[in-house]
């Protein structure tokens, strides 16, 4: 489900920053000012937050993965859990150098990651000296600070979700040089040329961020219930039809079959009549032995009368 402009509205979406802090760039988004703040117009903001969430809500559907990055104080919680609810993949800390770019090494950091965890959970730990377990969680807590949102993305996203791109302008760059889509909410002090999907708002209040951000873990559920759904549909048919074709081939063995047996009882049934045709021949040579007999004593009376 879309946003609704009583949402934007209740979450102050349409305030920008100061108008002297303005990105000339986003003047075509801009609805006016009021006391020195720039107005969104959030009749553009809709229309463009629709073309977003289609657009993750159909990448969804094809088991794309998305990447939410929001990593400013007020996104940091938001941006984690929104990513964990739809099952995607967030950096909320520090975005690290190279995290799309140079991955193959962000990779075997997170191998070390992994590593330290499953020593905690074999026991391995305890038979470690005390300080190298302090060594070892020290490096865990930083590896997971940095890593942990994205320790199960075994290799770059197809989208990323971005909380303020000017914040966020190594992660825009490495994505935009990898030719990953980019999704982000865009304020009025922001360079919009960069990013595939625009979504002009407020991207410092704290609802205004959890209003897209939810969105867009919406858009993903979405989808992917979607492409469930559609998996179903199509396994209901395909079992619909193997049905029918068996129920085919059944029907057609059947009738097969009864034209064999009529075939087959074609010949016996004109051997029972040979065989009756026999049992009739006495009677008819009896009735014209019969027949033979009287026919000269009508003769011989015949005669005997004339001679009188």
């Amino acid at each position: 489900m879309s946003v609704s402009m009583k949402e934007l509205l209740e979450a102050g979406s349409h305030f920008g920053h100061q108008t002297r802090r303005w990105n000339p760039k986003m003047e075509k988004y801009i609805y006016g000012d009021r006391n020195g703040i720039h107005i969104i117009d959030l009749q553009k903001t809709l229309k463009k937050f629709r073309d977003a969430y289609a657009f993750i809500k159909d990448l969804s559907f094809k088991k794309g993965k998305v990447l939410f990055v929001g990593t400013k104080k007020q996104a940091q919680d938001l941006i984690m859990e929104e990513a964990i609810r739809c099952g995607m993949f967030f950096v909320n800390k520090r975005w690290l150098g190279g995290t799309l770019t140079n991955f193959a090494t962000i990779k075997k950091s997170i191998a070390r990651l992994k590593q330290i965890e499953k020593m905690k959970e074999d026991g391995t730990y305890e038979n470690l000296p005390k300080k190298e377990t302090i060594k070892l969680d020290k490096e865990l807590e930083k590896l997971q600070k940095f890593l942990g949102g994205i320790k199960d993305m075994d290799g770059h996203p197809d989208a990323i979700f971005i909380v303020d791109p000017r914040k966020e302008k190594i992660a825009l760059a490495e994505a935009n040089k990898l030719g990953i889509p980019v999704i982000s909410v865009v304020d009025t002090n922001c360079d919009p040329d960069k990013v595939d999907f625009v979504i002009p708002a407020n991207d410092d209040a704290i609802r205004s961020i959890r209003l897209f951000s939810s969105k867009i873990a919406d858009a993903v559920i979405e989808g992917r219930e979607a492409a469930s759904s559609a998996r179903e549909t199509e396994e209901a048919c395909v079992k619909t039809n193997e049905s029918r074709a068996r129920r085919e081939i059944k029907e057609t063995a059947v009738g097969e079959g009864t034209e064999e047996s009529q075939v087959e009882e074609q010949p016996a049934a004109m051997e029972k009549i040979v065989d009756e045709r026999p049992s009739k021949a006495p009677a008819a040579q009896a009735k014209r032995k019969k027949d033979s007999k009287a026919a000269p004593r009508s003769t011989r009376a015949a005669r005997d009368g004339g001679e009188k």
